[in-house]
């Protein structure tokens, strides 16, 4: 199939699911796997050329509702009667269904839901270690500094906090995304604070930008210097990389409790279904 994907998580499933060959164009966004670099550029994600789109005459385009802004760009491609999916994925279980329904719609349901169930044993594993853990620490985390955006209860990283071991201190907010503000945030005083900035790269965030807000170098998180740069590729975008993330997360703080933890060979930098080094998975998957 000629496919083309318009958001960076969607252009990561199918990598996951070992297409990235079919890939015929992406948004200006999508950086990973390195194969996608070369390819034509569509516009960023929530303004995508559909001129472009319809002169490169994909078999289907793969759009996502996880990207705020996204139903335009799938309102030209209705009007234009160009062939697509819309995946919605909010929390960890939909990634899972993501999986599967992208697999069903490129022809490969076998491989997508063969994906789905491993993406799910590993996050089992994350639960079953963290289900002992007594003491859970507060994290804050900052999707966006001015206004300051953070995750609320209905949230992937609301649910990978719990998954480490640890709570979401906005997980009280039934939404989302929560619009909050630094005198917000100093009252509830979070153990850890975490900066994972929707787009930036990682070296473009400064952890000490968190003291010049008033009153914050009372925190605990600062106190304890407890500040971390989370990279926006492991957090922020709805793909199975996010395993790759939540490693990260439960090591840093529970590293005894996480310390057996071994990830899925699926799940390393490079993994795909197509590359992924178990004997029996060609045979399973019958290519």
């Amino acid at each position: 199939m000629r496919l083309i994907s318009i958001c960076p998580s969607n252009t990561e499933v199918i990598e996951f699911l070992g297409l990235t060959s079919q890939l015929i164009g992406v948004d200006d966004y999508s950086d990973w796997p390195a194969d996608v670099r070369h390819l034509p550029r569509l516009g960023p994600d929530l303004d995508i050329d559909m001129g472009k789109v319809e002169a490169l005459q994909p078999d289907l385009v793969i759009a996502s509702l996880s990207v705020p802004g996204m139903e335009k760009n799938v309102e030209k491609l209705q009007a234009r009667g160009i062939p697509h999916i819309v995946t919605n994925p909010q929390s960890l279980a939909d990634i899972g269904e993501s999986i599967e329904e992208i697999g069903k719609a490129c022809g490969v349901s076998e491989q997508g839901k063969l994906g789905a169930e491993r993406y799910r044993t590993q996050l089992a594993q994350f639960h079953s270690l963290a289900s002992s853990i007594e003491k859970r620490p507060s994290l804050y985390w900052e999707w966006w500094p001015k206004p300051v955006f953070t995750p609320g209860k209905v949230n992937w990283l609301t649910e990978m906090s719990e998954l480490a071991g640890a709570y979401n201190v906005f997980a009280d907010q039934d939404t989302a995304n929560f619009q909050t503000d630094w005198e917000d945030v100093k009252k509830r005083n979070p153990d850890f604070i975490l900066l994972s900035w929707v787009g930036v790269q990682t070296e473009k965030i400064n952890p000490a930008i968190v003291l010049k807000r008033p009153g914050w170098g009372e925190l605990t998180a600062v106190k304890e210097q407890r500040i971390a740069v989370m990279e926006e590729k492991f957090f922020c975008r709805p793909s199975p990389r996010l395993i790759i993330g939540l490693e990260k997360l439960a090591k840093m703080v529970h590293p005894e409790a996480f310390q057996s933890l071994k990830l899925d060979s699926l799940f390393l930098e490079k993994g795909s279904l197509v590359n992924n080094k178990e004997p029996s998975l060609n045979e399973k998957l019958q290519f």
